[in-house]
């Protein structure tokens, strides 16, 4: 066993793991986070995309140890209190999902661009969103979601 200590949505966190644990399953099982998805398993589909100190990676390949010492947000961790955040409303208002499975991750890809690129093109959004993959829409929606949370942010000042 080896000793986890990490900041997860604003909340310091100490856990007891096994090696070789991924971030995605300590979240679900651990935390009870169930935001993060688990879809491919493999690193290759985006469900599971949250933040390690505002950098999104796919938790259900990296090793739990990784977020060691580390600040973790989930998609939890963005709404506030029954208010959702720009982005998630943003996404809520475009449509921008069906079945949804694929959106927490969707979401996370989505604020880290947007820390990062706060006026991305359309492109950059293509380009931004890449690692996520959606079995139920042709990518219109989300697009477009991602670039109405852009224009809320930039309006409201805020990330």
């Amino acid at each position: 066993m080896q000793t986890l200590e990490m900041n997860v949505n604003g909340s310091d966190v100490r856990l007891e793991i096994h090696p070789d644990e991924t971030l995605a399953e300590v979240l679900r099982d651990r935390l009870g986070l169930i935001g993060t998805k688990i879809a491919c398993g493999e690193g290759e589909c985006g469900a599971c995309t949250v933040l390690i100190d505002g950098v999104a990676v796919t938790s259900c390949i990296t090793p739990a140890m990784k977020a060691h010492g580390r600040r973790v947000t989930t998609i939890e961790g963005l709404s506030r209190d029954t208010e959702l955040h720009v982005i998630q409303q943003a996404f809520v208002d475009s449509t921008a999902s069906q079945c949804g499975y694929c959106t927490p991750g969707f979401i996370m890809a989505t604020k880290a661009l947007l820390d990062a690129n706060p006026n991305p093109t359309r492109e950059d959004i293509m380009h931004g969103i890449s690692g996520n993959l959606c079995r139920c829409t042709g990518y219109y929606q989300i697009v477009d979601a991602v670039a109405l949370a852009a224009k809320r942010l930039a309006e409201e000042g805020r990330k």
